[in-house]
């Protein structure tokens, strides 16, 4: 009965020895599977928010691109818009100076159409209703005469140096230039100034024959023979 009792316990030992050992068995055998199963499971989800944030990025550029690139497009428009522009411009100026070039070599063919002298008050390049007055006269021609140009020679006193009246004689013709251009349309390319200052001026001239010489003189002239001199348009009064 002993031996029964000793063989039994025996028995119940080896069992729990044997079942303690297969449990750690197995623990050792899949504790390393499990770790490298989270480790997969975490590497698996930082890949995914990785290719989550490069696609975002991706789209964030693409949609950068294509706003630059429409960006572009309108800046190449614009560019292409304002060279044609400019293009338009230039030929336009190169139609001009072609016409200045056949004007100039041509001088001799013209012939007055009608002629004013405007006259300013002393020290003065302002235009008078009397001056506007004499303008409006020999303007309205313009539209009747063909192959015109406008001559402008400005003049000054006596008074004051040279250089001086030079820069006055050209205002005044500028602003016969001004108003001839913003009220009946003159082309600059069609008029002609020049500007002697107090060149012709009389040194022994009196306030009288002074105020004669603070002046515009206008010539309209055409290169048609069938225009001629008849028209003349008087001189607005000197101004004292």
């Amino acid at each position: 009965m002993n031996r029964a009792l000793i063989i039994t316990l025996a028995s119940s030992s080896l069992m729990l020895a044997t079942g303690c050992a297969t449990k750690n068995y197995v623990k050792s055998q899949s504790t390393p599977i499990v770790n490298k199963t989270n480790e997969l499971d975490e590497l698996t989800a930082k890949t995914s928010n990785d290719i989550r944030d490069t696609n975002s990025r991706a789209q964030q550029g693409i949609a950068g691109a294509k706003s630059a690139a429409n960006t572009a497009d309108q800046h190449a428009m614009a560019a292409n818009q304002a060279a044609q522009q400019a293009q338009g411009a230039a030929q336009t100026a190169v139609n001009n100076i072609q016409s200045l070039q056949n004007t100039v070599v041509n001088l001799d063919n013209y012939k007055p159409v009608s002629e004013a002298e405007v006259h300013f008050g002393f020290n003065k390049a302002d235009l008078s209703k009397k001056a506007k007055g004499a303008l409006d006269q020999l303007a309205a021609n313009i539209p009747n005469t063909k192959g015109y140009i406008v001559e402008l020679v400005g003049s000054a006193d006596k008074v004051g140096n040279a250089q001086y009246n030079y820069e006055l004689s050209r205002r005044r013709a500028s602003a016969v230039v001004q108003y001839l251009a913003q009220n009946y349309n003159v082309p600059a390319y069609k008029i002609f100034v020049v500007g002697i200052g107090k060149d012709k001026a009389d040194l022994k001239a009196n306030s009288e024959e002074r105020a004669q010489d603070r002046k515009v003189s206008i010539k309209l002239l055409s290169n048609n023979q069938q225009q001629s001199a008849a028209v003349q348009t008087p001189a607005a009064q000197p101004q004292k």
